[in-house]
């Protein structure tokens, strides 16, 4: 365990025997206080069973619950112990004081150390466990959520390939039939232009059209009109 509070409220006897040098870096009661947590976290699973849904995740009261963590003895659990090290009457005290201040009180209500840490570790694992559990389900949201997009933008492209491709096909359309009329308009002017060649010899002022047919003609009567 690596929590630093674990160190920080765990008990450790310091009249223990040390050696004269310490070349580890390490002191014994350091080496026991950390011996002391692993011990404690052993008797505890590594892995909480949840047996009931967790409507509102952002409640850890709710998470508690559904982790079934057994009532702190005498109500001293480690969020009690956190909000009396954050009492106004201890919180500006030397870490020292704050620590011993919070053993002499479990100590008159009859409350061992070793309860209060089982309690923060039931509380970190219930904690942690659930964390894996919101992990695994945003993952699986995300795999799906993923592969309905890919599938989503899988028919657009398709959809768009689609409606591309009958763009094309109205361009050519278009293409084929204004090269279409191109060609009949000028043989069109063709046959007009053989129409009027023999009318000229009838008339002053043809009446035949040999250009564009959207032209408006002119209104003018012809002379062999009014010769009539």
């Amino acid at each position: 365990m690596s929590k630093k509070w674990y160190n920080y409220i765990v008990s450790v006897d310091e009249d223990a025997a040390q050696p004269a040098q310490n070349t580890s870096g390490v002191t014994p009661s350091s080496k026991s206080a950390a011996q002391s947590v692993a011990e404690i976290a052993s008797t505890i699973a590594a892995e909480p069973h949840f047996t009931t849904p967790i409507s509102d995740p952002t409640s850890f009261e709710e998470i508690y619950k559904a982790a079934e963590i057994p009532p702190a003895a005498k109500g001293y659990s480690i969020l009690k112990v956190s909000q009396m090290l954050e009492s106004e009457h201890i919180r500006t005290l030397p870490s020292d004081v704050r620590k011993s201040s919070i053993l002499v009180a479990l100590d008159a209500a009859g409350v061992e150390i070793k309860d209060v840490i089982q309690d923060a570790i039931r509380r970190d694992r219930a904690l942690d466990t659930y964390e894996r559990v919101q992990q695994r389900a945003a993952e699986e949201l995300e795999s799906r959520k993923t592969k309905e997009n890919s599938d989503i933008q899988a028919q657009i492209d398709k959809y768009v390939t689609e409606q591309r491709a009958k763009i094309q096909s109205n361009n050519d359309a278009i293409s084929r039939e204004k090269e279409r009329f191109t060609g009949w308009r000028l043989k069109k002017q063709q046959e007009e232009k053989k129409i009027a060649e023999a009318v000229g010899y009838f008339v002053t002022e043809n009446p035949i059209t040999t250009g564009d047919g959207n032209a408006v003609p002119s209104p003018s009567p012809s002379k062999a009109t009014q010769r009539s």
